[in-house]
């Protein structure tokens, strides 16, 4: 029996689909929690893993953290014997220490297809290293030395269709290298546009925004510049309009980016867009180093970069923000988290930290697109990080804007907290419209452009129109930037049908290729009127 067939039998679904045709009103902007007081380590980088843990790291030479290596374990030639990379279990909200012996500081960093995270670059003994980490109750780092052509630090690492990463930048590395490499002699490439966007002393361009287009190019976004390049061939296919007002936007006048919902329809992605918020104003890292905090930028840039002739629409946010995060929740908005509202990234530069995140809605008109949120209680700046979890949450975690350790008689004492950012769509009063998939299991199999049934419920009326199906991919989180970050809207069925009372089933199809969708694992959700079901692990190949 279809939803509409069963509608001439329960007239009172009139009403409530009525009111399902508008959006949920907003819980009063999502809530907040502290999850664990201390985790030892401020979290500098972060990264969600498909077991439902989170491994972060800060540097290794900040002095003696606050948890120690198990079992009397030191660093070899070391006196430190305190952990610098942790384990975070969001089931038991628990955390393990790790061992990394090389300094992670300002690295990088992808998750393979396999599910393995590989970390490249950093500082000093650090600069040529990949790292890799394969989760399990007593697994550890892995350490490659010399596995590096260049020293990567302030790199930025993204997944390729073919598997492989591909390590772009960083300081005095105007290049870039691909890990796993296909031999020992492969070398690297000059990318002249990082020359181009390079400015002496400053750069602001490290941590390049960096996003796969569909195509199989990478959209490469550094300082206030954008090009459309094809790695391959080492070429450059187009250039895009400098942003308007031409401010920087990258590290040290950091903002951030993201690549906004990628809708699936008939094989193909139609529009491509990106959207880079925030950052701080030209001179605003040289005036911060003798005591002027210029205010943050309170400009979003918006593009289309499928377009014929692409051009910037710049958007005015509510809140300036330098050092924030842009993350993509399940139901396809845009959360934008922590940073200050003045100064810039760099040891005890930014000023007025920002507690309230902004929810970006992007099909929403212009000028209606913002909605300020309730505010955390903990100043989350330079070396903060965030990263969406299974539940829909949002993991929140680091801020240390000092060169070492530092609790007291400063401004933004070091963060060792963990908390928990819940969107107004976990209020419990929506829980009547929130999905749950019955159907398939954690941790399948998706094929490209193979078809897949869903089964769901929801404890109230359903409205076919309102359910959509999203993939999440995990995203490596460092430096106000989420590299691999990516949203898919998988074309489904025109109406979900009923299968028994609550009981839902929705018919999608797989991404097609790895253009659109790397192979890998993702989260995948069904959303309801915009509220997102818990997700649920696919790997898709």
């Amino acid at each position: 029996m279809t939803l509409s067939t069963s509608l001439h039998y329960h007239p009172l679904l009139f009403f409530f689909l009525f009111l399902l045709h508008a959006p949920p009103c907003p819980a009063a902007g999502g809530s907040w929690s502290i999850l664990l007081q201390s985790i030892g380590i401020s979290a500098m980088h972060m990264q969600l893993l498909p077991n439902d843990r989170v491994v972060m790291f800060d540097r290794t030479d900040f002095g003696t953290s606050q948890i120690s290596l198990p079992n009397g374990k030191c660093r070899h030639n070391s006196t430190d014997c305190s952990a610098h990379s942790v384990e975070y279990d969001v089931a038991s909200n628990s955390i393990r220490p790790l061992m990394v012996l090389t300094d992670v500081w300002c690295s990088s960093g992808a998750l393979m297809p396999n599910g393995r995270l590989t970390q490249t670059g950093g500082w000093g003994e650090g600069f040529r290293v990949v790292r890799t980490y394969r989760s399990c109750d007593a697994c550890d780092w892995r350490e490659i030395p010399n596995a590096l052509n260049e020293q990567r630090w302030y790199a930025t690492n993204h997944i390729l269709p073919d598997g492989r990463q591909i390590i772009i930048g960083g300081r005095q590395a105007f290049n870039y290298e691909f890990y796993p490499k296909a031999s020992t002699t492969e070398n690297s490439h000059s990318l002249p546009f990082l020359v181009q966007t390079n400015e002496p002393n400053i750069e602001n361009n490290l941590y390049p925004f960096v996003f796969l287009n569909p195509d199989g190019n990478l959209f490469i976004f550094a300082n206030n510049r954008a090009i459309l390049f094809d790695y391959s061939k080492n070429q450059v296919v187009r250039s895009y309009p400098t942003m308007p007002g031409g401010q920087p936007r990258n590290y040290p006048s950091t903002g951030s980016a993201v690549l906004l919902p990628l809708r699936i329809q008939q094989g193909t992605v139609n529009t491509v867009e990106v959207l880079v918020c925030g950052g701080a104003p030209k001179g605003a890292f040289v005036n911060a180093l003798n005591g002027k905090f210029d205010r943050a930028l309170d400009t979003c840039g918006r593009i289309n970069i499928s377009d014929q002739n692409p051009q910037w629409l710049m958007e005015t946010m509510p809140l300036a923000r330098v050092v924030g995060d842009l993350l993509l929740l399940p139901n396809g908005h845009v959360l934008n988290i922590n940073g200050a509202s003045a100064g810039s990234a760099g040891w005890e530069l930014g000023r007025n930290p920002v507690l309230n995140p902004v929810l970006y809605r992007p099909d929403h008109p212009v000028g209606s697109r913002f909605q300020v949120q309730n505010p955390s209680t903990k100043p989350r700046v330079y070396h903060s990080t965030a990263v969406l979890l299974r539940d829909g949450r949002v993991l929140v975690g680091g801020s240390n804007p000092h060169d070492k350790y530092v609790f007291t008689d400063v401004l933004y004492p070091t963060e060792l907290s963990l908390e928990a950012f819940s969107p107004s769509y976990l209020d419990p009063r929506l829980s009547t419209l929130r999905p749950n998939i019955i159907s398939p299991k954690t941790k399948t199999k998706m094929h490209y452009s193979k078809k897949m049934v869903i089964r769901f419920t929801v404890p109230g009326p359903v409205n076919p129109s309102l359910v959509s199906v999203t993939m999440v991919a995990p995203s490596f989180n460092t430096h106000s930037f989420s590299m691999n970050q990516r949203l898919l809207v998988l074309p489904s069925s025109n109406s979900s049908k009923v299968v028994g009372q609550s009981y839902y089933t929705v018919d999608v199809t797989a991404p097609p290729s790895g253009n659109i969708a790397p192979a890998g694992n993702y989260l995948l959700f069904v959303v309801h009127n915009e509220i997102p079901s818990p997700g649920i692990w696919v790997r898709v190949r």
